[in-house]
């Protein structure tokens, strides 16, 4: 399993658009609205990196209020 983060900038208005076509994905865990460079964020569980590509091509880029976002890949720290 991987675990990534998705910053996400949002055209003005429109967080709540965005936060109702994520919120039922079942790969999104958890999305919060925040403020700052970035409107929301999001904790995203996929299989591998193929998944990761997947959730972007398919979900992502097909949310038309989606200006641009940031992908960060979770790493843990020790064992």
């Amino acid at each position: 399993m991987m675990e990534a983060f998705v910053l996400i900038i949002v055209k003005p208005g429109s967080e709540e658009k965005v936060y109702n076509k994520l919120k039922n994905k079942p790969m999104v865990k958890e999305i919060y609205r925040v403020y700052g460079e970035y409107d929301i964020v999001i904790r995203v569980e996929v299989d591998n990196i193929a998944g990761l590509d997947r959730f972007h091509d398919e979900i992502l880029r097909k949310i038309e209020d989606i200006e641009m976002t940031e992908t960060l890949i979770a790493s843990s720290y020790g064992s």
